[in-house]
């Protein structure tokens, strides 16, 4: 947590009736940090933030590009053959 948690930080019913501040300040200061029972639970940040911060989705590779990626040449995918069972009747 940043040395300035008190400045940015809030009591859940203090975030609750002032969630306009908060959600200003997230914009404006950074991450304002929501505490419950004294203990930092949430933190709320600019959502331009947050994507910058999760991973990048990749783009799904075409099925032959796939298999290709799987570097599966030494597989044995070779299969018995299968007459089914006896079943009694």
């Amino acid at each position: 947590m940043p040395r300035n948690l008190k400045s940015s930080s809030w009591k859940l019913e203090e975030a609750k009736a002032r969630f306009s501040e908060v959600v200003r300040r997230a914009h404006a200061e950074g991450p304002q940090y929501v505490t419950v029972r004294g203990r930092p639970s949430v933190a709320i940040i600019d959502v331009e933030e947050l994507q910058r911060l999760l991973p990048k989705k990749a783009e799904p590779l075409p099925f032959v590009a796939f298999m290709e990626s799987l570097h599966a040449e030494g597989l044995d995918l070779s299969r018995t053959t299968d007459s089914g069972r006896d079943v009694d009747l």
